[in-house]
């Protein structure tokens, strides 16, 4: 009895369109009928049909399938091998766009326009961990300042990151220096290295008044992935995070309270 068109179409897992495409053009055409005349599929046909899918699902166009079901002697291995090779230059390609995806995301991620030889040479053991960095696009997508952060950092040159970081590098010294010689989180030098940090990212990135400084405080105290962005994990010491958000919200607190600077006056 064979089958009809919807049947082969449920068990193979094509269109009763693709069916009836590939009988309009004669690369399959049932080779049975119903008693009342209706097409049906048999065996051969089935057969036929599994090499079809065969050969479609490696990418040959239909043109050249029917020209090799359709010769008994043509070279179906040279064919193949030929599409594998194509198919190798395809992957190759979809690998080299990968890549350039994963790039591209990542500069929307992290604002850092460097391949990862000049990251890790530019950057050293500061890390950007993606996980936190897609977070951080999720919270602070709506903020003008977040937007304008990174659109700065995804413009800095090679050259500006190696000054932004040499400059980070410093300033962690001295914090570190403040920290290890007991200085209290509210005194005055460390609440000046505070106000360095504030300048440094405002110089940076972004205008930073000190209710957006005290939010970046916060989120150092809070997120080991922050604070890895400030000072890696071989140099961070315990309380060193909490000493940091401190002495920032000591800082604010002074700022606010000796009113803004001319250049920050509106």
């Amino acid at each position: 009895m064979g089958y009809s068109v919807g049947q082969v179409a449920a068990f193979a897992g094509v269109t009763v369109r693709t069916l009836h495409h590939y009988d309009r053009t004669g690369l399959l055409s049932p080779g049975e009928r119903s008693p009342a005349g209706y097409r049906r599929y048999g065996d051969a046909d089935l057969a036929r049909l599994q090499q079809i899918l065969f050969y479609r699902e490696l990418g040959f166009p239909l043109d050249e399938i029917a020209a090799i079901l359709r010769d008994p002697h043509a070279d179906a291995l040279g064919h193949l091998r030929e599409r594998q090779r194509l198919l190798r230059e395809e992957i190759a390609r979809l690998e080299r766009l990968a890549e350039v995806a994963e790039q591209a995301i990542e500069v929307q991620r992290t604002g850092v326009r460097l391949s990862p030889e000049e990251r890790f040479e530019v950057f050293g053991e500061i890390s950007f961990d993606l996980s936190y960095a897609t977070e951080a696009q999720l919270k602070w997508r709506d903020s003008a300042a977040y937007r304008e952060a990174m659109a700065r950092a995804a413009g800095h040159s090679k050259e500006d990151w190696r000054r932004l970081m040499a400059e980070a590098a410093a300033w962690r010294a001295d914090l570190l220096a403040a920290f290890d010689a007991g200085e209290p989180a509210d005194g005055e030098r460390a609440m000046d290295l505070a106000e360095e940090h504030r300048r440094h990212l405002a110089r940076w990135f972004t205008p930073c008044p000190p209710d957006t400084h005290r939010r970046v405080a916060d989120d150092l105290a809070a997120d080991p992935r922050a604070f890895a962005l400030l000072v890696p994990p071989s140099q961070q010491r315990p309380g060193l995070a909490a000493y940091v958000s401190k002495a920032i919200h000591a800082n604010a607190a002074r700022r606010e309270a000796a009113g803004p600077e001319p250049e920050e006056q509106p």
